[in-house]
């Protein structure tokens, strides 16, 4: 869980509450945007479902499970979360697994009181364990995280007594974008493929046999 929302001077990053009409669209845009697509895209979602703020990671990993995403591969669920225990040894695990993946750092964070319920999309890791001062190792190359509840006092308290009706809406929120992206990259791809057999059947169709 990261205590809250660090801000990149030099980077970018978008924010937008969940209920916003436009986040869906934008957020999907940016991701476009951002993510290279010449490389795995792995998302981590960390968290834990005996938190319910701390529940948003694990949650979104669940239903992106549920979606079953085709170019995206989803580490951490309700049932096998990715949490401080673990952390270090899944990301050594994802490493040997893909080939220079592109990770994509989801995690709960507190902020301000007029912040809660924004979703943020920025460059750079997300810093989990940040309210419970532990020493974690930073996660992803661009991170989406959540602002679940308002920062500054016994934040592992506010974690646990955080609205679970709320982290559910904007996991469900986060999930949607993440799918929307998924199916993005299906179509660009099946694009690719269809401009490349046009190309060929021309050729092909240019093409005069020799005769003997």
């Amino acid at each position: 869980m990261n205590l809250k929302r660090r801000l990149f001077s030099q980077n970018q990053e978008e924010r937008y509450h969940y209920e916003d009409e436009k986040m869906l669209l934008n957020l999907t845009q940016t991701l476009k945007e951002w993510v290279p697509a010449n490389r795995d895209i792995v998302i981590v979602c960390i968290g834990t479902d005996r938190s319910t703020g701390d529940s948003f990671g694990p949650l979104i990993g669940s239903l992106l499970e549920e979606k079953r995403l085709r170019n995206i591969q989803v580490y951490g669920t309700l049932d096998e979360p990715v949490h401080a225990v673990n952390l270090a040894e899944k990301l050594e695990h994802i490493h040997k697994t893909h080939s220079h993946p592109y990770i994509i750092g989801v995690d709960a964070c507190l902020g301000k009181v007029s912040s809660v319920g924004n979703i943020i999309l920025g460059q750079g890791p997300v810093k989990p364990g940040a309210a419970v001062k532990k020493q974690l190792p930073d996660v992803g190359e661009i991170h989406l995280t959540g602002v679940v509840n308002v920062s500054g006092f016994m934040e592992y308290f506010v974690l646990q007594n955080t609205r679970l009706h709320l982290v559910m809406q904007m996991a469900k929120k986060v999930a949607k974008t993440i799918d929307s992206f998924d199916r993005q990259i299906t179509l660009s791809s099946t694009q690719s493929t269809n401009k490349k057999t046009e190309t060929l059947t021309r050729k092909l169709g240019n093409w005069t046999p020799v005769k003997e």
